[in-house]
């Protein structure tokens, strides 16, 4: 099982890729993705099968939320992301429920080392002093 997202450049939207493996399958013929962004709705989202037999599907979701899912095997076993980014109490069974968060990560912090080619372009002072130009001779 996986959740890949990846980030509009302008920040407002998130493609997850919801992922899960033949082992969490479990034998399944259909697997639908179904939470918060689609009503829970147990068959709206049908998740497509791969060669390998992982289920897949892609689902664009605004960022900076948390949206609750599960997977529903074969329309009567419901199963969490074994990857989420994090589980919350359900409020209509005694379960979890997976969560994707779609906050946009923070930009690292650029350091301001020098590099190398800096470093080695130190300049020796002493190396560095004027040499008295060289003496001109004129033929006569």
């Amino acid at each position: 099982m996986s959740l890949k997202k990846t980030f509009s450049s302008d920040g407002k939207k998130c493609t997850v890729v919801f992922t899960v493996n033949p082992e969490a399958a479990a034998g399944a013929t259909k697997v639908f993705l179904a939470g918060d962004f689609n009503s829970w709705d147990p068959t709206s989202i049908p998740m497509k099968k791969d060669p390998t037999g992982s289920f897949s599907v892609k689902k664009q979701l605004e960022t900076n939320k948390e949206y609750q899912f599960r997977y529903c095997l074969d329309g009567n076993t419901w199963i969490n992301d074994w990857k989420a980014d994090k589980y919350i109490r359900s409020e209509f069974a005694s379960d979890d429920n997976s969560v994707v968060d779609t906050t946009v990560p923070k930009a690292p912090k650029v350091s301001k080392k020098p590099t190398s080619k800096a470093v080695n372009k130190s300049v020796d002072k002493k190396s560095a002093a004027k040499k008295p130009a060289a003496k001109k001779t004129t033929k006569k």
